[in-house]
């Protein structure tokens, strides 16, 4: 009985003695490195601020039933009546200069009329749009300030799958929420309702409304992303722009107030396991370009139609998408080096990248000359256009405006029509309207009204 003490006695002094010795180590890592989120949240939150923003938007309406006979009876009379209404908004972003830039999502200040920025101590400051990119969903706006605190950039190429991060940001306008999760994925694509774009940082951070343009924060306290997007109904999937591609927009919005975005001038398809086989390809990855476009860059240096890009500066590309996100990737007047397969042989050509037709500002109203001269502004098609204007099941352009007057307003061209085609092209996006070719003085549209498709030739005014 005595030893079975002895022994007990001797197992609990060692199980002690351990207890100790952990809680003693563990206090020391605490007092030389502390919580590393809990750090993260306290040093990086002064920087995270609350955007709310206020449009005043048309809207048509009509005082008959949403009936396709009153439609048929009443035609144009049936949306003829219209009322302007207040809009408003809320998002996040964080500073990133003394002096009062702020960097966020394009989708959060888009449009906006007013852009009001609450700071952490409770301060409300006005701001103005120095620039915007929609093409990768970011802004740049302006509060006057000195001494501003700012949030330091991190490396995102050098981001790992399962790497910890903290997501700061006002979803349903709870200020400064900070949630915890990991980089889940990398160089995810994602074609949205506000975005299409390719290379996004998945994690599992939650974010919510609200949170667009909020902070990623690694834990070395640097931003690694800027939260833009999440999958609806879905738990635990959230999407990041990439920090080293927001830098690169950031710098061009300041300086130039748009991206100066390289321009390869190609139209490109998936390479196939029939195409591979074709071409002499012995992998299915690459890029066949199907189209090159006339005096592009592509056309001055060379390019084909067949042609198989498997590279951009000797590093492979896997498809199509990440061709696109790697041309991106430059400003134009840079010079790139394409590896590509023609005929079977391996050969390396040089190009230098102009810069896209279009700007963000043309973006925001409906983009591009050609649909400026006719009177039309388009945009992208959200569920809300989808839902107003019964759109269903097509890739395109809505039509948000008709000038009174124009060529487009006596064509019979109405709000809520979609763009599909412009001179035989294809559109999906605002963004691509200014690669259309417009030298005639005419222009022809393929447009969706009410389940049905019709083309429409207008003439061009000057």
């Amino acid at each position: 009985m005595k030893r079975s003490l002895r022994y007990r006695s001797a197992l609990f002094a060692v199980a002690a003695a351990a207890l100790f010795a952990f809680a003693g180590a563990a206090a020391a890592q605490d007092a030389l490195t502390g919580n590393p989120i809990a750090r993260i949240a306290k040093e990086a939150s002064p920087s995270v601020v609350n955007i709310d923003v206020e449009a005043m938007v048309t809207r048509n309406y009509s005082p008959f039933p949403d009936d396709p006979i009153f439609r048929r009876f009443f035609g144009e009379e049936f949306r003829r009546f219209s009322r302007t209404v207040p809009m408003k908004g809320r998002g996040s972003g964080f500073i990133v200069s003394a002096d009062g830039k702020i960097l966020t999502n394009n989708h959060v200040v888009e449009g906006a009329d007013k852009i009001t920025v609450t700071m952490s101590d409770g301060r409300t400051l006005d701001a103005k749009i120095l620039g915007r990119d929609p093409t990768f969903d970011l802004a740049i706006i302006k509060v006057d300030g000195t001494n501003l605190p700012v949030l330091e950039m991190g490396d995102s190429d050098k981001s790992e799958v399962g790497e910890w991060v903290v997501a700061i940001g006002n979803p349903f306008g709870l200020e400064h929420t900070v949630t915890v999760g990991v980089i889940s994925a990398k160089n995810r694509s994602i074609h949205a309702e506000n975005v299409n774009f390719d290379g996004f940082l998945q994690t599992d951070a939650a974010i919510n409304p609200g949170n667009s343009g909020g902070p990623l924060i690694g834990l070395d306290g640097k931003v690694i992303g800027i939260n833009t997007a999440i999958v609806p109904y879905a738990q635990g999937i959230g999407f990041a722009v990439p920090v080293n591609m927001a830098k690169q927009v950031m710098n061009d919005l300041v300086q130039y107030g748009k991206v100066r975005r390289g321009w390869l001038g190609v139209y490109i398809q998936p390479l196939t396991k029939e195409f591979a086989q074709a071409y002499g390809v012995s992998e299915e990855k690459g890029a066949v370009v199907s189209d090159v476009m006339p005096d592009s860059p592509a056309d001055k240096a060379g390019l084909r139609r067949g042609d198989v890009i498997i590279a951009v500066n000797k590093d492979k590309i896997e498809g199509s998408q990440e061709l696109v996100t790697k041309i991106r990737n430059f400003n134009s007047g840079e010079t790139v080096s394409l590896t590509l397969i023609r005929q079977g042989k391996q050969m390396s050509v040089s190009v230098t990248l102009s810069e896209v037709s279009g700007s963000s500002e043309d973006e925001k109203s409906g983009g591009t000359e050609v649909l400026k001269k006719i009177g039309v502004e388009v945009s992208r098609i959200t569920q809300e256009h989808r839902k107003n204007y019964g759109i269903r099941g097509r890739d395109g352009v809505v039509v948000t405006s008709v000038e009174e007057g124009s060529a487009a307003a006596r064509a019979g061209i109405r709000e809520g029509d979609v763009v599909l085609e412009i001179n035989g092209v294809k559109v999906s996006d605002p963004s691509q309207i200014g690669n259309i070719s417009t030298k005639k003085d005419s222009v022809v549209l393929l447009l969706l009204r009410d389940g049905r498709t019709f083309f429409l030739s207008l003439k061009l005014e000057k």
